[in-house]
This record gives C-alpha cells, structure tokens and sequence, in this order.
C-alpha cells in the first residue's frame, strides 16, 4: 500500500463517520519560541494522520455530502519564491492536490471567502473548538449564519462537534503501517538505550548521556526525541519530569533514562530502563529493582484483549505493593494498603497511556462509567516505578523511610501491541533483566 493510500483510507473511514456534517480541520502553526525566531515546526496530529502535509496553517475540510471527487479539500500556502527562500519549499495549490491526494486545492487566504459555498447542503459542522483560535472566529461566524438560514429554509447545519470522538477512535487502533512506523521508531529507541548503557561511567554527566542518545536518534534517520529526554542519576530519578539533565554521575547511584525518538512522520518510540552506573546494583536497589522488574512482568502478561488499562495498572499495583510488604517499606495487608492508597507517596503514578503518532496518544480510556477494553491493533507503554525519597509524607500508620532506601527512583516501561491473541512487547531490544543491568 502506498503511502498515498493510506491517508486516502483513513479520510474514507473519517468520512464516513462524519454522517454528513462538514468537519474542519486545522493544521499547526508556527510557535514563537523568542522575538522573531520559531521552535521548530511540529504538524498537528489529527491533521497529519489525515492528510500528511506537513506545512503550517493549512487547512483541511471533509465534506461527505459533496459529490466523489469534492470531498476533500486544502486550503494552502501558494507557492511564492521570496517566501521560499526564508523558509523552503512549499507544496503550493498543484503539490496539495497531485502529492497529497486532495480533490480540490485553494490559496489559504481564499479560506473566508470559500468556506461557507463549502458548508452548504452540511447538517452540522465538526471543529475543535478552543485550540485553533485563528480560524475558530471564522468557524463560528459561519455556524451562526447557518443557524440564521435554518430559521428561515428550515436547512443548514444546526450543530457543531468536537471530531475528538470520531478521529481519535480511529487513531487509537493502528493500522498495519502504523504499526511498522512504530516498529522502527521503538527500535531505534531501544538501540540509543543499549549504547548508553554500555558507555555510562561514574563522573560523566547526565547531559552527555542526552547527548549520545539524541544523537543516536538524529544519525538513524529520527526527526529527534519524541519529548524532552529524562536522564536522572541517583535521587534525581525521584523525580518523575526530571529533564534538567546537568548532575554528574555518582558512582553506587542508578541512572534513569526515559527517552525515545520521533520518526519525520511523528511516530513515537517511549521507554524508560534504570541500571546501575557502575555495573554493580547495592543489595537495596537490586531488591527494588526486581520489584519493579516483577510488577511489570505482571502487568505485561494481561495485556490481551478485553483486558483494559485500568485493569493492567492494578495488576501492577498489586506486584508492587506485595513486594514493598516484603521488604518492609509498606505493612498491613496487601488489599488494606491498596484500599487506602498507602502506597502512593512511593508509586504516585499512572502504569502506561497509549502511544502513537503523539507519544501520550489520544484516545479515551473510560467511556462514561465503562473502562475501554484492549483491541487488537491499540500501543500502550507499560511502565511501573518506585521512587523513595522523603518528597511526600509518609502516609498515617506506615513505617518511615530508613536513610539506605532514600534516593532510588526506578521506572521500567516497555511498549507493548495488543494481538488477537495477546500481546507483543515491541521495545525487548532493551534489556532490562537484572543480569543485563550489570553486564
């Protein structure tokens, strides 16, 4: 299939959910990041899996009550060399159409003028609002102009949807590409985790780690990190958005590292290893360690579908909460400790999301008061931790945290596809067992 085809494909499935309401949808824009320079440009998902232009401000409208041949359009940048030269190539109006498949092609500025000819015969409009502000004004003229012609044709489109529930339906369940874009995105991922595991050494700093693995990431083709990389030695690693990565490697901590690449079409690696920095656990971080290492085993193993997220989580709470009962740092029972949430000053965290084209991928978790069951085709990270420090208080009737467990922080997290039979862990050319730690 060629990649043409896919996006045609996924717009066909969109479309036919759209029910006949026209859905509008925006692409990014360009973000300041200081005075009159930009961060680099980064395409809204929903608009990329729909369409796969990847400039600023374009955008996309679906029509399904239009004829074959009509139901696809692009509002565009033109080609203009003087704006080439400052800021490259644009597809232009004849690129939209001959390289990404869309019916019929505008100049963006023509957007005001167009836009309601296009929304005409529509009995509703889908749009976001509340995240594209410069075309949401326009959105909402027009809807109120449809709902002036209702009251006097008795036609037009009387409401307006968020696309969340119909688009992010969709991307929640990959496809075959998706899943072989995932594939390499996990693999390149876990590859930069195995160099910097072996080349750590005590009084490096946390910095130069990023540096091997962002690199890693940019010389096998990725566009670069998926998010901002997490490299945290020692009691850094309790902390769980820790991205300062500028402390130097002690000799006797363990170093964290939560990282993955994003491929030039966006999708995502995400996983998370702690190992020793000097080859060689402490008996307390190796008895936590397996812990975590256990809990995850655990929670991996009922990934399956009818299974569902919450369901994965508490099977790794359970893991983790008997096994901090035997080593001392919790008491009581295991179901008292986790009736009572006495284990979250250690464990304060979700165990996974889902993961695609965004690296937290949208996607509902819960419909009303009924969790979302695991589908064949549905990533998902799977990602327990410990972290002991004396950050949160130590919750009412649980013993205190003695001085040789204060400063480990743990996280293992894998990303695993949903099977029809079960479930494959995409992201095993990272080692994780105790052995490979201290190879």
């Amino acid at each position: 299939m060629t990649v043409l085809n896919t996006f045609f494909n996924r717009r066909e499935r969109f479309i036919a959910k759209l029910n006949g309401k026209a859905a509008v949808v925006p692409a990014a824009q360009l973000v300041t990041h200081h005075a009159d320079c930009h961060y680099p440009f980064r395409q809204n998902s929903d608009f990329w899996y729909l369409t796969g232009f990847d400039e600023p401000d374009a955008v996309a409208l679906f029509l399904p009550y239009r004829p074959k041949g009509e139901r696809f359009v692009l509002f565009v940048h033109p080609k203009e060399p003087g704006a080439e030269v400052w800021n490259g190539f644009r597809s232009g109006i004849e690129g939209a159409v001959a390289d990404f498949g869309a019916d019929i092609a505008h100049p963006l500025a023509e957007l005001p003028q167009r836009l309601s000819d296009y929304l005409i015969g529509s009995e509703g409009i889908v749009f976001r609002v509340g995240k594209h502000p410069h075309v949401e004004s326009l959105v909402l003229r027009l809807w109120g102009e449809q709902l002036d012609h209702f009251q006097r044709t008795g036609s037009g489109a009387l409401s307006l949807e968020a696309p969340c529930p119909l688009l992010h339906q969709l991307r929640l369940l990959k496809d075959g590409n998706e899943v072989e874009r995932l594939r390499k995105a996990i693999r390149i991922s876990a590859e930069a985790h195995e160099l910097a595991r072996k080349k750590v050494r005590p009084g490096m700093n946390e910095r130069e780690i990023q540096s091997l693995i962002e690199q890693y990431f940019l010389d096998a083709g990725a566009r670069g990190p998926a998010y901002g990389s997490i490299v945290a030695g020692g009691d850094n690693a309790c902390v769980l958005h820790y991205t300062a990565n500028n402390s130097e490697l002690r000799d006797g901590d363990l170093l964290l590292i939560d990282a993955g690449c994003s491929l030039p079409d966006y999708y995502n690696g995400d996983i998370t290893r702690t190992f020793p920095i000097n080859g060689r656990f402490t008996p307390e971080q190796r008895e936590l360690y397996e812990v975590v290492l256990s809990a995850q085993k655990a929670a991996i193993e009922s990934v399956t579908p009818g299974q569902n997220a919450e369901g994965v989580h508490a099977v790794a709470v359970r893991s983790l909460v008997e096994g901090l009962l035997e080593l001392g740092l919790l008491k009581g029972t295991i179901d008292e400790v986790i009736e009572k949430g006495a284990y979250r000053h250690l464990y304060m965290h979700k165990t996974g999301h889902w993961l695609g084209l965004d690296v937290h991928d949208v996607g509902a978790y819960r419909l009303g008061e009924y969790p979302v069951d695991l589908q064949s085709g549905m990533v998902l990270t799977v990602e327990p931790g410990l972290y002991i420090s004396d950050r949160l208080p130590v919750p009412d009737g649980q013993p205190a945290i003695k001085e040789e467990w204060k400063g480990i922080g743990i996280r293992i997290e894998d990303d695993v596809l949903v099977t029809k039979d079960g479930h494959e862990v995409l992201s095993g050319e990272a080692k994780s067992s105790v052995q490979s730690m201290q190879d």
